[in-house]
């Protein structure tokens, strides 16, 4: 079930045109290419995390989270964003034999894209309300990595946020993990 973008807000993947999801040409195979192609989404995140329109989904998504109080409910915060997107993006494979990442307006616009799409968006609507994210490449044979998820800080630890898995909850992480790749964002 995709959950509907609040109403109240205005974002500019509602216009007609938007910036296109981005190809990896020149990308190499194997380590060196998950790399390349990590740092391709931090910089997605770097830009995105502070635009108005990204901060302000992220602060109406969470509005349920703060309660009564001080609103310092940082668990519910990154509970709540990653529940959007796990929920309400859906999960769909990338162009066939083409590795494609988007910048988060355009995955809110489709409503749709892989692990990687929606790790790009999870992680810039954490970043935008203060909470540090970063990229974890998990591979499942050695230096054969699959799957992305991002990770935030949170107390003196790092907590996985899985968004492609429908019953995956704050700390879970896929089995038969044999290696990890980390990229700050």
């Amino acid at each position: 079930m995709r959950l509907p973008v609040p109403e109240r807000l205005t974002l500019p993947f509602q216009e007609a045109t938007s910036p296109p999801s981005y190809q990896l040409l020149g990308i190499p195979d194997g380590p060196e290419g998950i790399r390349a192609t990590l740092e391709i989404m931090r910089r997605l995140v770097r830009d995105a995390r502070r635009t108005p329109d990204i901060r302000e989904l992220a602060i109406r998504l969470t509005e349920s989270a703060a309660g009564t109080g001080n609103g310092k409910n940082y668990f519910g915060e990154i509970s709540a964003l990653h529940a959007y997107v796990r929920d309400s993006i859906r999960y769909v494979q990338d162009v066939n034999e083409v590795e494609t990442v988007s910048p988060p307006v355009e995955i809110l616009r489709l409503g749709a894209g892989d692990c990687d799409d929606k790790a790009i968006l999870l992680a810039a609507l954490l970043e935008s309300i203060g909470h540090p994210a970063r990229f974890v490449a998990l591979a499942f044979a050695p230096d054969l990595y699959e799957h992305v998820i991002v990770e935030t800080k949170f107390g003196q630890g790092w907590i996985a946020l899985e968004t492609t898995e429908d019953d995956a909850e704050p700390g879970w992480t896929p089995a038969g993990v044999v290696s990890r790749m980390v990229r700050h964002i």
